[in-house]
């Protein structure tokens, strides 16, 4: 069974209606397109991830890195092959990839680094003050609810 039925869920939350699409589109990803190129996630710190991904033979002008509406999009262009090589064995993949991450909230792409054929793109989570843990102070005093107001009647 490769489809699920949340109907149950939306009908208590407000929000949440890409939580469906992204089963949805997880579920419809050809397993052949996951294997290429070969990638990690890594969690780096605290609030911090680093997607490295194998791009031999793809040099920083055929690669692309672009980020918009909570998702990142990774690009290669295959090159063209020299006229007159004549391969005896291909093991090295250099045909063109287009991969796709969501990005949960408060994701930020802090840059790419191209280094010995892997390519590192490191991301942070960056919540805004209004949304992290605030401690309120406890008074002792009592507080003032009501002031009077006196009216002098002349």
């Amino acid at each position: 069974m490769r489809s699920f039925d949340l109907s149950p869920l939306f009908r208590s939350t407000v929000g949440f209606d890409h939580l469906a699409r992204m089963l949805d589109t997880a579920s419809r990803i050809d397993d052949q397109a996951i294997s290429y190129p070969p990638y990690n996630i890594e969690k780096t710190g605290e609030d911090a991830y680093r997607i490295s991904m194998a791009v031999a033979g793809f040099a920083e002008s055929d690669l692309d890195v672009t980020s918009q509406n909570r998702s990142l999009v990774i690009t290669g262009r295959a090159r063209k092959e020299a006229e007159g090589c004549q391969y005896l064995h291909r093991g090295i993949a250099g045909r063109s990839f287009e991969r796709r991450f969501d990005l949960a909230d408060h994701i930020r792409v802090a840059g790419a680094s191209l280094v010995n054929g892997l390519l590192h793109v490191d991301l942070v989570r960056e919540i805004p003050e209004t949304l992290k843990p605030r401690a309120i102070p406890i008074s002792t005093k009592p507080a003032e609810t009501t002031k009077v107001i006196e009216n002098k009647a002349a």
